[in-house]
């Protein structure tokens, strides 16, 4: 048989295959097919790679390097090539780098290896004490297990083990470890649902039975039951014997999530998130592989995982910006859900309470099936929002709680209730400066602000991590006792809450204060079983806990963020604050939202008033279609930094001048980026305004290829429909 010729996709800074041959030792009898998993050299290392493609065509194949090995048993199916090619194409990102995100080392492509055990081999010995009738009771199945199992098992210590070993009655043997992965059970735990909840359910089991990609958005207010309904489409895929990822914004929130899922199911997910240890990870990526697990919830990057058999994707409050990859590969892991369901043809789900305008417009047009739940599950009322004026009814001095809000907090404790201060703020204060000179803190590699963080006794840069030790004295004038902390963070409303209700059980949820998944998630049961009284918190609240004893939110700045120069600094307001005051009264119905407020006249703060989640987006989108932006428009930034100002400014100058000729394009800037420094790079934007009929990624392609290499330090980052304008 000659030597195959196949093209070879490697997970490195390349957009081409290589070609390589695959020796007649190593090809089988019918060669090998796209999609299989090779090592091959690259360079003076090797790597791991895919063949792409059909045999390649290369002139002088004797100068070609040989395949090196060939991993059975794990293949990328055709689909997942597909979705690779698009994702590349579509966000200008290299094909290797895309490719990056769905391998990963030999360990996860190699069989489990099998492992020493114990087993019984003969008789008992002549002297049988109680520890060694313990472990022979232990091993009557006749089947083996590892010897500090049997030790846990029988109470005993090992040295009792040895003991039998050298007497003859147990020894050694190696096994196959177990499976870890419980197959989900659809029909273990049936719900009770209500008739809205079946109604919904209903709508998506039709879905499945007409076949075929559809995009369903479930749109239902918080304390719904959302999570019930796609709950029945995952029974729908795991009868049909497909593969299901549930993609949440924050795994280590999920604890809640998964003890329902076992409830429901009868088995736990496989989890997939950073905080996993590599071989963890490399378990759950062969189990995906293989087809041994048949459920994986995690965070975005769940969604490139080799799955044998995938048959939905729910993607679990679609509106959060966590599913935005900002680094490397730049993408969307909701937007390419979407693609990933539609290029393989199944149901992809987007729940949320406050759906990002795309999506609901999507909805409104008929692109999405869009499925309401209107009010909550059992019948309990939604929140009563009020505005608390802060024009009118200010805090004292150096205080941020206004009079009402505390009055609120005092008669809610006095019931025996939880209250919730929510501020997206972390740290102490936002900016310490120098009462005698003037002088502000900033960080030495970035264009912001250096954070207090009094707890630590820290100034923190939020952006790039620097630390540095609060000083004595102003390090400009040198005034010992003249820093000045301004304006609040969680941390100094936690201290005015110690002030204002002294023996009161508070805790503060944010990232700074949490040390690790586990500890967030105990945080998080300590407080659902009510063993707080008051939690003041960032974001990190209002990502769809469950507090049955939580029946006031105070929004501490309701402002917050309306102000930022951002498409969608209204959209993201609403949507946090929504999704936050929605926190209160899930379980009892009395629940009650105040927001402080200085614009209580701005139409997303009267939308949030009235709960008028409707006004709200047509408000939204009339916006939007009058300056002509998403969904109405497309959106490209580029991002041209470097480590020298005047060579990164040049360049983006420059580029203009290679802009191809396209109708429905408008490019601005070069402008200095709000974030006009970042880890010591100069970072200017271009910004890209299509119409929608255009391909933005074909102009961008065009224009990128017309434009000189950038020199030096000097870097040009692609995002294309951007979510963060900084």
């Amino acid at each position: 048989m000659q030597d195959q010729i196949l093209s070879v996709l490697v997970p490195v800074f390349v957009d081409q295959t290589y070609s390589y041959r695959l020796p007649a030792d190593l090809a089988g009898e019918s060669g090998l097919a796209p999609g299989s998993l090779v090592k091959v050299p690259l360079g003076p290392r090797s790597v791991i790679g895919v063949v792409w493609d059909n045999d390649a065509e290369f002139k002088d194949a004797a100068r070609l390097k040989n395949i090196e090995h060939v991993y059975e048993g794990c293949r990328i199916g055709e689909d997942l090539r597909r979705f690779v090619d698009w994702v590349a194409s579509y966000t200008l990102a290299q094909r290797g780098m895309v490719l990056r995100m769905v391998l990963r080392g030999e360990e996860a492509l190699l069989p489990e290896k099998p492992r020493r055990a114990i087993r019984l081999i003969g008789e008992p010995p002549s002297r049988l004490t109680e520890a060694r009738s313990r472990v022979l009771d232990c091993l009557q199945d006749g089947l083996a297990a590892p010897k500090a199992e049997i030790a846990e098992r029988a109470e005993v210590s090992t040295a009792v083990i040895d003991g039998l070993i050298k007497a003859g009655t147990l020894g050694w043997t190696e096994i196959v470890p177990a499976s870890p992965w419980v197959k989900p059970v659809p029909d273990f735990a049936p719900p009770v649902l209500s008739d809205s909840q079946a109604d919904a359910a209903g709508q998506i089991r039709e879905a499945f039975l007409e076949g075929g990609f559809v995009g369903i958005l479930l749109d239902g207010v918080t304390g719904s039951g959302k999570t019930e309904v796609y709950f029945e489409a995952l029974a729908e895929a795991i009868r049909r014997g497909r593969q299901v990822v549930i993609m949440v914004p924050e795994i280590a929130l999920t604890n809640a999530f998964l003890d329902r899922f076992e409830k429901r199911f009868g088995a736990r997910p496989a989890e997939w998130h950073s905080d996993l240890s590599p071989r963890q990870k490399d378990k759950v990526w062969r189990g995906v592989a293989c087809n041994d697990i048949q459920v994986v919830v995690g965070a975005r990057s769940a969604l490139m995982l080799p799955y044998h058999a995938l048959g939905l994707i729910v993607v679990d409050e679609e509106h959060d910006g966590a599913f935005k990859q900002e680094d490397r590969v730049i993408y969307n892991a909701r937007d390419m859900a979407v693609v990933r369901g539609h290029l393989s043809g199944f149901p992809v789900i987007l729940a949320s309470a406050t759906p990002s305008v795309e999506t609901r417009n999507n909805a409104n047009i008929g692109r999405y099936r869009h499925i309401k739940l209107t009010s909550r599950y059992g019948g309990h009322a939604m929140p009563d929002i009020g505005l608390i004026d802060m024009r009118n009814d200010s805090p004292p001095k150096d205080r941020w709680l206004s009079p009402v809000l505390v009055d609120a907090v005092n008669e809610t404790l006095e019931a025996g209730e939880q209250s919730l201060l929510f501020l997206n703020r972390r740290g102490y204060a936002p900016l310490t400066l120098c009462r005698k000179c003037g002088h502000r803190f900033q960080c030495p590699s970035c264009s912001t602000w250096l954070v207090e963080h009094r707890y630590r006794k820290q100034m923190m840069c939020h952006q790039c991590g620097y630390t540095a030790p609060v000083p004595p004295s102003c390090p400009s004038c040198g005034t010992q006792d003249s820093l000045v902390a301004c304006g609040p963070g969680v941390e100094r409303v936690a201290e005015e809450a110690a002030s204002l209700w002294p023996g009161r059980t508070i805790v503060i949820l944010s990232s700074d204060h949490i040390h690790g998944v586990q500890q967030l998630r105990a945080e998080l049961d300590s407080i659902a079983s009510g063993k707080a009284d008051i939690v003041i918190g960032t974001q990190l609240v209002a990502k769809g806990h469950n507090f049955p004893a939580m029946t006031l939110v105070g929004v501490v700045d309701a402002d917050l963020g309306l102000a930022h120069g951002d498409l969608r600094a209204g959209e993201k307001v609403f949507q946090m604050l929504a999704q936050v005051t929605g926190r209160a009264g899930r379980m009892t119905g009395k629940g009650r939202g105040l927001l402080q407020t200085y614009a209580s006249e701005h139409p997303v703060i009267q939308c949030l008033s009235k709960a008028d989640w409707e006004g709200f987006y047509r408000y939204e989108l009339e916006q939007r279609e009058r300056a002509k932006m998403p969904p109405f428009g497309r959106l490209a930034a580029l991002i041209v930094s470097g480590e020298d100002r005047g060579a990164a400014l040049s360049y983006g100058r420059d580029m203009l001048g290679s802009i191809p000729s396209m109708s429905g394009i408008n490019v601005l800037g070069p402008a200095e980026a709000p974030l006009a420094v970042l880890r010591g790079r100069y970072r200017f934007r271009l910004l890209v305004i299509a119409d929608r009929s255009v391909s933005v990624s074909s102009f961008l392609r065009r224009w990128l290829q017309a434009c000189s290499k950038p020199t030096g330090s000097v870097r040009v980052q692609v995002d294309v429909d951007p979510v963060s304008f900084v």
